[in-house]
């Protein structure tokens, strides 16, 4: 089984690449199932959503604690059930914590929940990913300047030892570079 990870910034392309993978995969004739979190089939990734639409303290506590649950049922209720399991949205979630706390999460998730080498952080600069923010409907709490330099900081150095595709050209040249690292994964594995 292929564990895909996707993490990056809003904005970043995750979700595209994902669907882009997922039929990939599909066209050989392969299973895959795909979970985004935070998810709308469970009562954990729609309060996490809710949280994110909101503000303060209470609200970003409330968004990591039910963005982790939502995860570990992903997990829980898919790993292995097909012949790739693409995650969006996994562990980089940490990195709207503070750092210290951020690391120590970070380190005690990656030994309770599944890892692999098909981990992928798209990295794209603040400032592209809110411009592509603003072309959508709602705004997310962390969906700022600000907020966005400081997670994509944090999120760089948890992801150490992942496969960082810079995302910012066109859909193609993205794709062309997360297909250059899994048939080279793939060439490897066999």
């Amino acid at each position: 089984m292929r564990f895909i990870i996707i993490d990056g910034l809003d904005g970043s392309g995750k979700s595209t690449q994902a669907k882009l993978i997922q039929r990939k995969y599909l066209a050989q004739g392969e299973s895959v199932i795909l979970r985004e979190h935070p998810s709308s089939d469970n009562s954990y990734g729609l309060k996490a959503k809710k949280a994110l639409l909101g503000r303060g303290k209470v609200n970003k506590m409330r968004a990591s604690v039910y963005y982790a649950l939502d995860v570990i049922r992903s997990v829980k209720k898919y790993h292995g059930k097909a012949d790739n399991v693409i995650m969006v949205r996994y562990l980089m979630g940490l990195a709207y914590l503070p750092l210290p706390m951020a690391k120590f999460l970070y380190m005690f998730f990656t030994m309770v929940l599944p890892t692999s080498e098909h981990m992928f952080f798209l990295d794209l600069k603040p400032e592209e990913a809110l411009l592509r923010m603003l072309k959508r409907d709602e705004e997310e709490m962390f969906e700022n300047l600000d907020d966005l330099i400081k997670v994509r900081r944090k999120a760089l150095k948890l992801a150490q030892g992942w496969h960082i595709i810079n995302s910012k050209g066109n859909i193609e040249d993205v794709q062309t570079n997360f297909n250059n690292i899994l048939n080279e994964l793939d060439q490897k594995n066999r």
